[in-house]
């Protein structure tokens, strides 16, 4: 006969019967009396053909479990029929789980590349935007101050979204005080506004005037591609403001007691060279590209202008990220609606003394471009809405392929519509520089990946090394002990 544990214990069903106990008595345990044992026959359920659920409330009864009711089983639907929950590895779920899984891959591969088209395609429109606007209105600065004051919708856009997709019933304003923490517990007062807002608004204005003086003198190709050596620049920044350890380092610490000592000095030059090389290679498109027309006239004067809106454009996100780098969506939203209050209050007056000194000619208000100016400032608010809200909500790294493919879509319009024609010397550069920040954009967890590859296999060698060296010890000592004599095997 099958004992309590035994059955508990198997997962075959049982293929005998239990006869009915007549008589039990357990220690600790009062007898039961007749009247007992006829209210629990009748409350017992019938047993199965296979006689389980006898068995079940036998043994639960007997064994005093608590809580136990007679007749229920956790198999058991409420209708009375047998039910198992399905377990991860049966094969619906295992479909569902595959289908599911899939189907968020997909999702995720399709807003991926959605997010770089627009990201590319909005820059591109904003850069050709421009050439267009200088046909026939050169102000360079009042564009920039123009786009720059639609920053103010940032955080109605953002709020409308908030709204739309919690449904949480907050007014602006107080969602507004909400996001103002960025300033301070206490909120944002005049002096912290002024303080807070007026580097990045400076830094803001200097990038776009100098990107859009760069466009009078270059190619929109040529300046798009300068543009993108700002992820050198925020690479050697970090390095020097926010003493940013290199990743070779960090990680040759980590994996220093599964890896020996040349191989970690051997990836951490590879990995340090990688990110030295990338930032080379920017500076060597940038003397080529100057280089093109032989360092005199516009070309090199728009190389310049181009190279310095690429590092105030990496300073702006090296600071962004000391002092505002943990902030959310809606804070990201407030202050840059800020910037934009910034922009109007306080820049307004240098468009101003650009007209009266003459530097900057407007005209009538009816004949300026509002077709061009209401187009480049909407394109410029979508390209920056698609930058920091696509860093927030999903991989950096998309941002930053779309920025570099605004390169070969310049390139496309330039020689499609305005028939250039583009020299070795600059095809060259442009190249560089494009591969120099694809460097710069492998994953900051990719050289743990490899070390740790190297790590496992280096581990699993010593395992077989260490399993070889059993087995040759062992057939050692049985051969010594079948002549009589042990021996101690060399390791």
């Amino acid at each position: 006969m099958l004992s309590a544990e035994d059955v508990l214990e198997s997962g075959d069903q049982p293929c005998i019967q239990l006869e009915p106990l007549n008589s039990t008595y357990l220690p600790g345990k009062a007898t039961p009396t007749d009247s007992s044992r006829a209210v629990l026959a009748e409350n017992s359920p019938k047993g199965t053909a296979n006689g389980l659920q006898d068995i079940e409330d036998r043994i639960l009864r007997i064994t005093g479990y608590y809580g136990y009711k007679p007749g229920y089983s956790p198999h058991r639907r409420e209708d009375g029929s047998d039910s198992r929950p399905e377990t991860p590895g049966s094969g619906t779920s295992i479909e569902s789980w595959s289908y599911n899984t899939c189907a968020s891959t997909a999702l995720k591969v399709l807003g991926g590349l959605l997010l770089v088209l627009c990201v590319s395609s909005s820059w591109v429109g904003t850069t050709q935007v421009v050439k267009l606007t200088f046909q026939s209105f050169s102000c360079p600065f009042f564009i920039s101050w123009f786009s720059s004051n639609w920053n103010i919708l940032f955080f109605p856009i953002y709020y409308s979204g908030h709204v739309f997709t919690t449904g949480e019933k907050q007014t602006p304003i107080q969602k507004f005080r909400e996001c103002s923490k960025l300033f301070g517990e206490d909120g944002m007062s005049l002096k912290l506004f002024v303080k807070r807002t007026a580097p990045f608004s400076i830094l803001w204005t200097l990038t776009n005037y100098l990107y859009l003086l760069a466009l009078k003198k270059l190619t929109a190709t040529d300046v798009s591609a300068l543009y993108c050596c700002h992820k050198a620049f925020v690479f050697l920044l970090s390095w020097i403001i926010l003493k940013d350890r290199f990743m070779g380092v960090r990680v040759c610490v980590k994996y220093r007691d599964s890896l020996c000592t040349c191989m970690c000095l051997a990836l951490m030059a590879l990995i340090l060279c990688q990110q030295i090389v990338a930032a080379i290679m920017a500076i060597t498109g940038i003397v080529m590209m100057a280089y093109a027309d032989g360092f005199h006239g516009d070309s090199f004067v728009g190389v310049a202008l181009a190279v310095g809106s690429a590092s105030t454009s990496a300073l702006y996100k090296v600071l962004f990220k000391m002092f505002l780098g943990s902030a959310n969506l809606g804070e990201v939203a407030h202050f840059l609606s800020t910037m934009g209050f910034f922009n109007l209050i306080f820049i307004s007056c240098v468009p101003l003394i650009l007209y009266f000194t003459r530097v900057e000619h407007l005209g009538s208000l009816s004949s300026l471009p509002w077709g061009y100016l209401f187009g480049l400032a909407g394109l410029w608010l979508v390209f920056n809405i698609l930058v920091h809200v696509g860093v927030v909500l999903t991989y950096p790294i998309l941002i930053s392929i779309g920025t570099l493919l605004s390169v070969p879509g310049n390139a496309a319009v330039d020689v499609l519509k305005h028939e250039v024609i583009f020299s070795v010397v600059r095809l060259a550069a442009t190249c560089i520089i494009c591969l120099g920040f694809l460097l710069l954009l492998l994953p900051e967890e990719w050289d743990s990946v490899i070390l740790r590859f190297l790590a496992n296999i280096a581990d699993k060698k010593s395992e077989e090394h260490g399993e070889e060296l059993t087995e040759s010890s062992g057939q050692t000592r049985s051969r010594s002990q079948a002549n009589g004599t042990i021996s101690i095997p060399l390791a």
